[in-house]
């Protein structure tokens, strides 16, 4: 897993191998980000089901702000770790903690994001829970915020209200749809 662009680009990630995981392939890595390139610079990234930290470390290698990486992984959160202390990032916050109760430590202390990452394990119902959450709580997203899903499942989007589907792109049988606020 390497950094596709930016100031990091070309260093390799750790990464480790948990049963219900997988990283993001760096092509769908690479067009996301071709996507969400615009949006990118000086923002604050929220990675809600990090892993590595491998989506949130290319938004910062690209220019985001900071970012908050979230994962309830032990291993993950030491991978996560190692990455950051590799690439001598000091932007970017680790918290080990499941997805419900960081969106609620962000919603309570009024975080607000710019892009939002969420590609939880497949094959779980947490991409529901977590867009129902972040719909019903808009005040943690700036205006202009973009939120990166990424699923294997066929997810009816127009459940989320505050929401409208901006892009989506289908990589085999994962699919990454990335929605705009109204």
């Amino acid at each position: 897993m390497k950094i596709i662009s930016g100031k990091y680009k070309g260093r390799t990630l750790k990464g480790f191998n948990i049963v219900g995981t997988r990283p993001t392939m760096d092509r769908v890595k690479e067009s996301v980000f071709a996507m969400i390139q615009d949006y990118i610079k000086d923002s604050t990234i929220l990675d809600l089901y990090s892993g590595t930290g491998n989506l949130g470390i290319e938004a910062l290698s690209n220019g985001a702000k900071k970012a908050f990486l979230v994962d309830n992984n032990k291993i993950a959160i030491k991978t996560i770790n190692e990455n950051l202390k590799m690439l001598n990032i000091n932007n970017a916050y680790v918290l080990n903690n499941d997805a419900k109760d960081a969106l609620k430590y962000f919603i309570g202390n009024r975080k607000v994001f710019d892009i939002i990452f969420l590609d939880p394990p497949y094959k779980t119902n947490e991409l529901d829970k977590s867009l129902t959450t972040i719909n019903d709580n808009i005040k943690i997203l700036s205006n202009n915020v973009l939120i990166v899903c990424e699923t294997e499942l066929d997810i009816n989007y127009e459940k989320y209200s505050n929401f409208i589907i901006y892009k989506t792109r289908r990589y085999g049988d994962k699919t990454v749809t990335i929605l705009k606020r109204k």
